[in-house]
C-alpha cells in the first residue's frame, strides 16, 4: 500500500477529523488546516490520542492564500490534498447564501491554486448527494442527471465540482470527487464525534440532544411526503465508513489506478431509511423514548434520496460495514461523553 504526506483541509471538523484518524492508522502523515471557526481546538489532540500518531494542525482560514502557501513551504513533500473545508448547513445557506458562496468556493480556489504551484498531483474533493436534488429515479448512480440544487449549500457543491472539471482540463492534477450522503455516528472509541456548531439541523445529533435533554423535543419536518411513512427518506452512512472511503480514494490516485482526470463516486449505504425509522432505531438501541413532534416541511429539503454505491465498491474496494444501529449506538456514546467532559 502506497502512503504519503497529505494535507487535510477542515481536519478538525467532523468528517475531516475521522478521516485523519483513518489516514494515520493506515500509515499516512497528516497535515491539517482548520480555522476552528466551526470546530474545536481539542480535536487535534484527540486525533493524536486515538491514532497514536502526530497530527500537524494549522489554525487559519483556507481563503488566506499566503498562509496556505506557508504550510506547503514547511511541508514541501505533501503529495495529496483532501479538501473538506466548507460550511455545511442547508438551513443557514438558505438564510445566508453569499456567506456560503464566499467561503465554500473561494477556499477551494485558493487551495487548488497553491497545490498546483507546489506540483501536487492528487486531489480528493468532499462533495455531496445534494447535487442530485430531487432525483427522478432511485437509487442514484454517478451518471444520474444533476438536478437544480434545493439550497445554496447544494449549489456550492455543484459549482465546486464544475470548477474542478474545468480546472482539470489544463492541470497536472487528478481529482476524485466523493459525493456522500448523510454521514452520522461517531468514532468507535466513543472519544470523538460530531460537535454541532450552534443549533444543529442534522438529524442524528438532534436526536441525541433531545434524548439527553439539551432540547425539549425533536421536530420531524413534514409527514406527508410520498414515502412509506410520510417523512423524508435519506441514506445514512457511518462516519468511519466515510473516512475509510477517503483513504481508499487517495490510495486509488497514488497507485495510478484512476484513468480519468476527474472520477466521481457515491458514498452511501445503498439503502434508504426515513426520519421516523431513524428515530425508532435510536429508541431501540438506547432504550430511550424520544419526544418528537410533526411539523411543517423545511425549505431546501429533498424528498427522498439514497445511493447506488456499486462503483465505489468495485473500483475503490470500499464496503460500508457499520449498520444503522452502529450509527445510533456510537452517536449516543459520544453525546454522553460530551456531557461528561462538558464539551459545548
Amino acid at each position: 500500500m502506497k502512503t504519503c504526506k497529505v494535507l487535510v483541509t477542515g481536519g478538525c471538523g467532523y468528517i475531516g477529523s475521522h478521516t485523519a484518524i483513518d489516514l494515520l492508522k493506515q500509515g499516512f502523515e497528516v497535515v491539517s488546516i482548520d480555522s476552528l471557526e466551526r470546530s474545536q481546538a481539542f480535536v487535534a489532540g484527540r486525533v493524536e490520542e486515538i491514532s497514536g500518531k502526530p497530527f500537524h494542525q494549522y489554525s487559519f482560514d483556507c481563503r488566506d492564500e499566503a498562509a496556505v502557501r506557508k504550510v506547503f513551504e514547511q511541508h514541501p513533500d505533501i503529495s495529496g490534498v483532501i479538501h473538506f473545508a466548507a460550511y455545511k448547513s442547508v438551513g443557514e445557506s438558505v438564510e445566508h447564501p453569499l456567506r456560503y458562496f464566499d467561503n465554500n468556493l473561494n477556499s477551494l480556489i485558493t487551495v487548488l491554486r497553491v497545490a498546483e504551484s507546489f506540483h501536487v498531483q492528487h486531489f480528493v474533493f468532499s462533495s455531496s448527494c445534494s447535487v442530485y436534488g430531487n432525483a427522478a429515479s432511485l437509487p442514484v448512480t454517478e451518471s444520474t442527471p444533476l438536478a437544480e440544487p434545493e439550497s445554496p449549500y447544494g449549489r456550492t457543491k455543484l459549482m465546486s465540482e464544475q470548477i474542478i472539471h474545468d480546472y482539470s482540463l489544463h492541470s497536472r492534477m487528478r481529482f476524485t470527487v466523493l459525493r456522500y450522503f448523510n454521514p452520522a455516528g461517531a468514532h468507535d472509541s466513543g472519544r470523538l464525534g460530531e460537535i454541532p456548531f450552534g443549533k444543529p439541523d442534522n438529524l442524528v445529533p438532534v436526536i441525541t440532544e433531545t434524548a439527553i435533554g439539551k432540547r425539549p423535543a425533536l421536530t420531524v419536518y413534514g409527514d406527508d411526503y410520498p414515502t412509506r411513512d410520510g417523512s423524508c427518506l435519506r441514506d445514512y452512512i457511518h462516519v468511519m465508513d466515510i473516512a475509510s472511503a477517503h483513504t481508499k480514494a487517495l490510495q486509488y490516485l497514488l497507485e495510478n489506478k484512476q484513468k480519468e482526470k476527474v472520477e466521481i463516486f457515491n458514498l452511501g449505504s445503498g439503502e434508504g431509511i426515513t426520519v421516523l425509522e431513524m428515530i425508532h432505531a435510536f429508541e431501540k438501541v438506547s432504550a430511550t423514548e424520544l419526544n418528537y413532534l410533526l411539523g411543517d416541511k423545511r425549505p431546501g429539503d429533498v424528498i427522498a434520496i439514497y445511493a447506488d454505491n456499486s462503483k465505489a465498491r468495485s473500483l475503490l474496494g470500499w464496503t460500508p460495514v457499520r449498520t444503522t444501529e452502529d450509527i445510533m449506538r456510537s452517536a449516543w456514546a459520544w453525546e454522553n461523553r460530551m456531557r461528561e467532559e462538558k464539551i459545548k
